[in-house]
């Protein structure tokens, strides 16, 4: 009497394969992308210059105008404002510049876990404007209601 064994081997994960059409419109996304975040690197350098120099110039204007000379204290604040906006400015930029190369890499050379790394990099610049989105929604939002409560406010002291 002969026992059959039956072995079940799993069946092949399934691939994702990407037409030659497909390779092509990454790679030309790849390549705006990585325009566009050298683009953003040199924009982010002039807004650390503006930020450096924002400070001096309301200094000197303060000191030629007198009327200006309450102004003075808040060069120290834009300068803070204009290096946060540079700071974010470049990490946009660096997410694109990232999927912008290991995009056109991983399709020269045909190499996946490149195009999965360079994926990872576009989900991350899209999880950051979805994360700025959110938060300019709700400063609008605060401003909307702080505005109907102070015309409500206006509108009872009349």
């Amino acid at each position: 009497m002969e026992i059959e064994e039956t072995i079940h081997q799993p069946a092949p994960e399934p691939h994702l394969v990407l037409t030659e059409e497909a390779q092509y419109y990454l790679q030309k996304g790849g390549q705006w992308a990585n325009f566009i975040g050298i683009v953003g690197f040199v924009m982010t350098g002039f807004i650390v210059l503006m930020a450096l120099f924002i400070g001096t110039f309301i200094t000197a204007m303060s000191a030629i105008n007198p009327m200006m000379a309450g102004s003075a204290a808040a060069g120290p604040f834009l300068t803070i404002i204009y290096l946060l906006f540079a700071v974010f400015n470049f990490f946009f930029s660096y997410y694109l510049y990232q999927f912008g190369a290991r995009v056109k890499k991983g399709i020269l050379f045909s190499n996946s876990e490149e195009i999965t790394q360079a994926l990872s990099k576009l989900k991350s610049f899209f999880k950051l404007w979805g994360i700025t989105l959110v938060v300019i929604l709700s400063l609008y939002a605060l401003i909307f209601v702080i505005a109907i409560i102070g015309g409500a406010a206006g509108m009872m002291g009349k």
